[in-house]
């Protein structure tokens, strides 16, 4: 139950970066949001502790900063990975729509605790 509810989660954080960042764009409906969701969420569970772990140095040197760089990544392998549904037009919107996804994330764990 909790695994559904973190992909309609990042499906609804997909759909605000795509209302808020200019560049960021989905095409179809709402299974096609959902699917990106889960397609954002695998990435999250296989490919970020791998580029998190790799990218240390750098995640310390720039005091984390360096983590809204692996979110932007993270985001623009889930528009590689969905072309015809899912478009980021360049790294600095990929970064801008990882922070707005991040922010999202961060607000619903604080919201959620309580």
């Amino acid at each position: 139950m909790r695994a559904l509810l973190q992909v309609v989660l990042n499906a609804v954080a997909l759909w605000l970066a795509a209302n808020l960042v200019p560049g960021i764009h989905y095409t179809g409906g709402l299974e096609w949001l959902l699917l990106a969701g889960l397609v954002l969420g695998l990435l999250n569970l296989l490919v970020k502790p791998l580029l998190t772990f790799l990218s240390l140095p750098l995640i310390i040197l720039s005091l984390g900063l360096f983590y809204l760089v692996i979110n932007g990544l993270v985001l623009y392998l889930a528009a590689m990975l969905m072309p015809h549904h899912l478009q980021v037009a360049g790294c600095g919107t990929a970064i801008v729509g990882g922070l707005v996804i991040a922010i999202f994330n961060w607000a619903i764990r604080a919201f959620a605790e309580k």
